[in-house]
C-alpha cells in the first residue's frame, strides 16, 4: 500500500511483524492498522465505490431500455373479447403480454456529459481518499512519536534516580566516616523521592500517550498495547536549503488538497454544460411488441338454421336477383390452443419521439444560472485551497527553522550543562560543595536531557512534513 511505503520510509522504519498477543507495534503495523480501521478512511473509501457506480450508471445511460411486461385477468360480465373486440357477457380469462425497447438517439449530449463527470467525480473520490490517508497516517506518527519520546523521557529520568541512588551509598559511607555532615544524606534522600515522583509522573505521561495511540487506532485492549522501542537519528536538513516559494510551487502539483479542489471546479463547469443540454431537442426511438390470448370460447357462423325459414328482404334491380336475410346458425367453438393464439394476435409497434423544449418555467435557464454560481463558488475554493497552501508550507517551513534552532540549542545545552555536572560531581567528591547544589545541578541535567529529546523529535517530525509538502517521493525520504 502506497501509504505504508510513505510512512515506513518517512521515518525510516522497517521491522518485523509480531503475531503473537501482547506484541510491541511498530510506527508501520500502527500506520497499517488506523488506514485499514480508520473509520474517516472508510467513509472515504465508500465515497470512492459510490462514484464508480456513478460511473457504472453514465456509461448505462448509452444502452436501450427494454421492458416486457404480462398481465392476466379474469371477467364476468359484459366485458370485451381481447381478441374480437366485441362486448359481450362471459366469464373468462384474458391473458396479454408484451416488450417494449427504448432508445435516446439524441438528448443534447448529456449522456456523453454525465459520463465525462462522472470520471471527473471518481478521480475527485480517489484525490479525497488519498488525502484521507495522508492525514490518519501523519496523525498516527504524530501519535507515535510522542510515545517515544516519553519513553525516553522516562529512560532518562531512571538512569538519574539510578545515579542518586549510588550518590546516596557513597553519602552514606562519608557521612559514617565523619566526612560529610548528615545534612547532606538527607538532602539526596530528598532528591530521591522526588525524582521517584518525577518517574511515577512519567510512567503516566507514558501510559496516557499510549492510550491515546490506542484510541485512534480503535484497539481496545490498553493494557496490552505497547510500540516497539526504537531510536530515530536526526535527519539531514537539505529541505531547509530550499526557499518557501520553491516548496510552495512544488505543493500546488502536487499536493492533493490542490487536485481535489481544481477536480472540483472541473465539475462545476461539467455541471453547467449538463444543465445546458435542456435547451436542446430531444429525439428518442421506440420499438414495441405484443401479442394477446383470450380463454373465452368462439361463436362461429355454422350451417343454415332449417328452423327458421329464409325472409325475403329485397331485390336486385338489374338482375332481379332476390336478397334473403341470412339465416346460418351460430356454432360455439373452445378457444384456439395457447400458442396459436399467441401467434395469430400479435403486433408490433415502432416509430420516433421528438421532444422540443420551448417554455418550461424558466427552469433551464435558472438551473444554468445556479450551476455558473457553483463554478464561482468551487473557484474561489480552489484559490482559498492555495492560499491556506501557502500559509501551511509556511508555518511549517518556520515550523522546521525554529524546531532545528531550538534541536541545536538544546544539543548545546546539553553539553554545557553535562560539562557543568560534572564540575559539579567534582567539587562534591572532594567536599567543595554540598548535596543541596550537587542535586540542583544533576537536575537541571536530567531536564536539559529531557528538552533535547523533545526537540529532536519536534525538529524529525516537523522537518519530514516539509518534505512532504515538497514533494519528496516517499522511497527517498530518509532518516
Amino acid at each position: 500500500m502506497k501509504k505504508l511505503t510513505l510512512i515506513a520510509a518517512l521515518f525510516g522504519v522497517f521491522f518485523t511483524a509480531h503475531a503473537q498477543e501482547g506484541k510491541k507495534w511498530t510506527l508501520r503495523e500502527c500506520v497499517t492498522y488506523a488506514l485499514e480501521n480508520n473509520i474517516s478512511v472508510k467513509q472515504s473509501q465508500l465515497d470512492l465505490e459510490a462514484a464508480e457506480i456513478d460511473k457504472s450508471d453514465a456509461i448505462g445511460n448509452y444502452l436501450p431500455s427494454i421492458n416486457g411486461q404480462a398481465s392476466n385477468s379474469w371477467n364476468t360480465g359484459l366485458t370485451q373479447n381481447v381478441t374480437t373486440g366485441v362486448l359481450q357477457n362471459q366469464t373468462t380469462r384474458n391473458l396479454s403480454a408484451g416488450v417494449t425497447a427504448s432508445v435516446n438517439v439524441f438528448n443534447g449530449l448529456r449522456n456523453l456529459r454525465q459520463l465525462q463527470r462522472a470520471k471527473l467525480s471518481r478521480i475527485a473520490a480517489m484525490y479525497s481518499l488519498e488525502q484521507m490517508e495522508n492525514d490518519i497516517a501523519l496523525f498516527v506518527a504524530n501519535s507515535y512519536l510522542e510515545v517515544l519520546v516519553n519513553k525516553e523521557v522516562l529512560e532518562v529520568l531512571k538512569e538519574q534516580n539510578q545515579l542518586t541512588k549510588e550518590q546516596y551509598q557513597r553519602t552514606q559511607d562519608l557521612v559514617d566516616a565523619g566526612t560529610l555532615p548528615e545534612g547532606d544524606l538527607l538532602e539526596i534522600k530528598a532528591t530521591n523521592a522526588d525524582e521517584k515522583q518525577q518517574i511515577i509522573v512519567a510512567e503516566n505521561n507514558v501510559r496516557i500517550a499510549l492510550i491515546s495511540l490506542a484510541q485512534t487506532l480503535l484497539i481496545e485492549d490498553y493494557e496490552n498495547f505497547d510500540i516497539v522501542k526504537e531510536t530515530y537519528n536526526t535527519p539531514m536538513a537539505s529541505i531547509l536549503d530550499q526557499k518557501p516559494e520553491e516548496i510552495i510551487d512544488n505543493a500546488k502539483e502536487n499536493r492533493y488538497e490542490i487536485k481535489l479542489a481544481e477536480q472540483n471546479v472541473e465539475l462545476a463547469e461539467k455541471d453547467v454544460e449538463i444543465s445546458k443540454s435542456a435547451y436542446y431537442p430531444s429525439l428518442s426511438a421506440f420499438f414495441n411488441y405484443n401479442t394477446r390470448e383470450s380463454g373465452a370460447e368462439r361463436i362461429t357462423q355454422g350451417g343454415v338454421d332449417s328452423s327458421q325459414p329464409t325472409q325475403v328482404i329485397g331485390q336486385v334491380e338489374s338482375t332481379g336477383e332476390v336478397v334473403v336475410a341470412p339465416n346460418f346458425a351460430l356454432e360455439t367453438l373452445p378457444p384456439r390452443p395457447f400458442i396459436d393464439q399467441l401467434w395469430l394476435n400479435d403486433g408490433i409497434s415502432y416509430g420516433v419521439q421528438l421532444n422540443v423544449p420551448i417554455l418550461n418555467g424558466f427552469s433551464t435557464r435558472n438551473s444554468v444560472k445556479r450551476n455558473e454560481i457553483n463554478v464561482k463558488r468551487a473557484e474561489y475554493q480552489l484559490e482559498q485551497a492555495k492560499l491556506d497552501l501557502e500559509s501551511n508550507i509556511y508555518q511549517a517551513y518556520v515550523d522546521a527553522q525554529g524546531s532545528a534552532k531550538a534541536y541545536e540549542a538544546a544539543k548545546t545545552a546539553l553539553e554545557s550543562q553535562e560539562q557543568a555536572y560534572a564540575y559539579a560531581q567534582d567539587r562534591y567528591d572532594v567536599g567543595l560543595t554540598n548535596a543541596f547544589d550537587f542535586s540542583q545541578s544533576k537536575f537541571r541535567l536530567s531536564n536539559t536531557q529531557s528538552q533535547l529529546i523533545q526537540a529532536k523529535y519536534n525538529y524529525i517530525f516537523k522537518l519530514k512534513v516539509l518534505e512532504l509538502y515538497f514533494g519528496v517521493d516517499p522511497e527517498d525520504i530518509k532518516l
